[in-house]
């Protein structure tokens, strides 16, 4: 069952100004379509929200032919750069501006956090605010009554629940704000970026009573946030907004990954092969990732073991010399390190001549996804001579076992298969 329904929406804004028009345009609108009986001019016109650069127009379209239907009992993530439209979207959802063009379909009653005290009466008690935004959500004074403690408790605001919220911090206001439109039972909950305010522990109970409420209840949740630890963990599906347009939307794993990556080419850089010569007498003349036994260009899978590939020069000789590799996740977070050495003995002397390294990573290792290598050359223990970021990328495909379209993916980054005993005590 469809939850909600966007249909060509569509917003559009005059840039420098704080109202949207002017008498002139005014009047001209009221020409072109009660005299001359055609469109709205002022809706064909306007630049793409490019943020970056300076448009030539005086007006710009936040959102541009949002098509979309929302399922009941999704968690969508809309993900996007700062001014790609993600607010404006559910500023229109929950009906605090208008579409300029389009129309919004959603069932049941919708619950909103957008921003740190939206829907507070600063004058108003915690109490008066939590009664008052029930009844906005239709629910009787008795309905809110039996939900009041379990939003106190959860909120931890009890000592302060009779104290006007404008003396309440903003991770105040957020945590009773979050508490009060996830226990009122709404059947569409949305939340903005909001949750960035709160501390650690209160979003790990955000995100858990997210889970709560799309899962248990059959619940739908949108959520914003430029936190993709946070989205992948609760989203089940996403879309990346850009200039106001749906660029791309689908299951949250690979829309996280293709937000990351963004227009680069880094999920096909295997290999590099273009040589570097350090002052030291060092040469480094390809490194590389592969299935192990196959191609640079080859598709990877998580069930087959791989093969990091590193071939060097030295000029001179080396003593204490080594190589080391820092392993990332696609948001650049470290997962580990190993370093290229005889048993890792740092004191292992190199003749000079033409070396080929290689590791093999076994199958079931890693997670699928993408991953960056960090490679960092190292000689008498001292700072590195040679540091390369993201060197050389790879993406690893899961094993094309599809369960009821779930693609089978655990959580981490890292997924190393240890061996079990079992037997009966």
């Amino acid at each position: 069952m469809v939850a909600i329904d966007f249909e060509n929406i569509s917003k559009q804004y005059r840039l420098g100004l704080v109202s949207t028009r002017t008498l002139s345009h005014d009047l001209n609108r009221w020409w072109q379509m009660n005299i001359l009986g055609k469109e709205d001019p002022y809706l064909r016109i306007g630049d793409v929200n490019v943020r970056s650069s300076k448009g030539e127009s005086e007006y710009v379209w936040a959102l541009k032919d949002i098509n979309l239907k929302v399922e009941q009992g999704d968690v969508l993530g809309i993900i996007g750069k700062n001014g790609a439209g993600k607010s404006t979207l559910l500023k229109i959802l929950s009906k605090v501006t208008s579409p300029t063009t389009g129309t919004i379909k959603a069932r049941g009653r919708i619950a909103s956090l957008l921003e740190v005290g939206t829907g507070f009466h600063p004058e108003m008690t915690g109490r008066e605010n939590i009664y008052m935004n029930g009844a906005i959500m239709g629910m009787t004074k008795a309905e809110i009554s039996h939900k009041l403690d379990e939003i106190v408790d959860f909120a931890g605001v009890e000592r302060y629940i009779d104290t006007p919220v404008k003396r309440y911090s903003s991770g105040m206001t957020v945590r009773l704000g979050f508490a009060i439109a996830a226990h009122l039972e709404p059947e569409i909950l949305v939340v903005d970026e909001v949750l960035a305010v709160g501390d650690a522990e209160f979003q790990k109970k955000a995100i858990g009573k997210m889970q709560d409420v799309s899962k248990g209840g059959g619940r739908t949740v949108l959520f914003v946030s430029h936190n993709m630890t946070a989205v992948k963990s609760l989203c089940s599906k996403g879309i990346i907004l850009e200039n106001g347009m749906i660029k791309e939307k689908g299951a949250i794993d690979p829309i996280v990954s293709r937000y990351l990556k963004g227009d680069s080419l880094v999920e096909n850089h295997k290999r590099w092969n273009a040589p570097t010569i350090a002052e030291n007498g060092f040469e480094l003349l390809e490194i590389g990732v592969r299935r192990q036994g196959g191609d640079f260009f080859d598709t990877m899978r998580v069930d087959e073991p791989i093969e990091i590939v590193i071939r060097y020069r030295l000029n001179e000789p080396k003593k204490m010399f080594h190589l080391t590799l820092h392993f990332k996740d696609e948001s650049g977070n470290k997962l580990f390190s190993d370093s290229i050495s005889r048993e890792n003995d740092y004191d292992f002397f190199h003749n000079k001549g033409e070396y080929e390294a290689k590791v093999r990573v076994p199958e079931n290792f890693f997670n699928w996804g993408v991953f960056s290598i960090d490679l960092y050359v190292v000689e008498d223990r001292r700072s590195a001579f040679i540091v390369e970021d993201d060197i050389v990328s790879f993406t690893l495909v899961n094993a094309e076992i599809a369960i009821e379209n779930w693609m089978g993916r655990e959580p981490g980054e890292i997924t190393p298969h240890f061996k079990w005993s079992e037997k009966c005590i």
